[in-house]
């Protein structure tokens, strides 16, 4: 199987409501060349795209493709079980939505310590065994957002029940003391032995456009290849990787990523060392590192009761930082304000912070871009 793998989480939008703003056609001709050049892996999960996403694979690729054409995985939001009942009504209707008898990989969705102990009260381990038992999951495994000792304590109890662990590796995180992607990797990977699947190559789409200084470096080494190459490449040149997803919004992205993935050539050794010290200089200019993924706004989630686009104000922010204020940065403020919420809107209920992965203060954040852009 080829390692690039297509996150269906940040679908290109259209004016119809009918899917949620999803473009079906651009959906559709971007799935259709990605098969065609002999890809084959889709992500995609309960939450993504406000619950449509599994419906739009379910449509797109179940019912038109031959299931040797792909894998898929989907993920059990454990935020919405409140009973072992709820495992079974969950997962069914995904096998419904997803127009599948069985998922190639299922994960327990965004596992941290407070979500790898309801799992333990739910027996979510021993549910997804009796259906791999069944034939209805071939991989469990889960995808995970907190600290290295938490992960070392869940592996530790659980290490024979979970095929694969999905983490969250670039080389902006590779050595953070937040993310811990090394540490993490070397849990999942060196001491278990575990397949991994890596999200957020390029940290939310903040490694496709970088600083002059960073960007200078990487074309040293390779000036034909796009910027955000290096986060994929990175990611899928570590050992026992089964897949790196990219969240890919347009035919552009696709066709940029299947150039350098269909024949794909691990980095060497002082590729690797150029990409961790751009990440260094990278680093600095990222002041939120918001990866995009909507959990804080996703109305499957509960939503922004003041419908704020909370990651596109952080994108927003972190363009100003990067580049500095400018005409174009302010104009798209603007517009975004206009279609929703600002930033002067947070009544600071909380539930935002509650559904981040990367454990932002959106609160706090919030507060910044505000001033910034007042």
């Amino acid at each position: 199987m080829r390692k690039l793998g297509f996150g269906l989480m940040r679908l290109p939008y259209s004016d119809d409501k009918t899917w949620n703003n999803i473009d079906l056609d651009k959906t559709r001709q971007m799935i259709d060349a990605y098969i065609a050049q002999g890809f084959s892996y889709f992500d995609t999960a309960w939450v993504y795209h406000g619950g449509f996403s599994e419906r739009v694979f379910g449509e797109l690729v179940a019912k038109r493709y031959p299931r040797d054409k792909f894998q898929v995985t989907t993920k059990m939001p454990l935020w919405d079980v409140k009973d072992e009942s709820d495992l079974d009504r969950i997962f069914n209707e995904q096998l419904k939505k997803c127009n599948v008898d069985y998922f190639d990989y299922y994960f327990l969705h965004a596992m941290g310590r407070e979500r790898f102990e309801q799992a333990e009260r739910l027996c979510a381990y021993d549910w997804m065994a009796k259906k791999k038992a069944e034939g209805k999951i071939l991989h469990p495994g889960f995808s995970f957002h907190d600290s290295p000792d938490v992960l070392e304590e869940a592996l530790s109890r659980h290490h024979n029940e979970v095929d694969l662990v999905q983490l969250q590796i670039n080389y902006v995180d590779w050595e953070s003391d937040d993310v811990a992607s090394r540490r993490c990797y070397e849990i999942a990977v060196g001491k278990y032995n575990k397949m991994i699947s890596i999200m957020e190559p390029l940290k939310g789409g903040n490694l496709a456009s970088v600083t002059p200084e960073a960007e200078k470096i990487l074309k040293e080494r390779e000036p034909d290849l796009s910027v955000a190459s290096w986060g994929i490449r990175y990611a899928a040149s570590l050992d026992n990787v089964l897949v790196v997803l990219s969240g890919m919004s347009t035919m552009e992205q696709l066709n940029d990523n299947m150039s350098f993935m269909r024949d794909f050539k691990p980095l060497d050794a002082q590729d690797m060392k150029a990409a961790l010290t751009a990440g260094e200089i990278i680093k600095g200019s990222i002041l939120v590192p918001c990866t995009s993924c909507h959990y804080c706004t996703d109305e499957t989630t509960g939503g922004c009761p003041k419908k704020i686009d909370i990651p596109q104000f952080f994108r927003l922010y972190n363009d100003q930082n990067r580049y500095t204020l400018n005409g174009a940065i302010k104009w798209k403020y603007n517009e975004t304000t206009s279609k929703g919420g600002s930033p002067s809107d947070c009544i600071a209920c909380g539930h935002c912070e509650s559904h981040c992965p990367q454990k932002i203060r959106i609160i706090d954040e919030l507060k910044k871009v505000r001033e910034v852009f007042a």
